[in-house]
């Protein structure tokens, strides 16, 4: 029998969604062992006065196994 835990997590990124998905990904790994995947919850951009996007952030679920 296996049991997994949700652990909630916020991660950013100044290029791109997926690498604010891969940075909090990476980040989870050094003290979460046996992650399984990820549900983004949320997205949102942070924009210049000028509309550009400067940042992007993710809000994002994570599941592991627990040993």
């Amino acid at each position: 029998m296996a049991v997994a835990k949700i652990i909630e997590l916020n991660s950013s990124s100044k290029t791109s969604v997926e690498d604010a998905v891969r940075t909090g990904l990476k980040k989870a790994a050094e003290s979460i062992k046996n992650i399984q995947g990820a549900w983004i919850n949320e997205t949102k951009v942070v924009t210049d006065p000028g509309g550009n996007i400067t940042e992007w952030r993710v809000n994002m679920r994570v599941t592991f196994v627990v040993d």
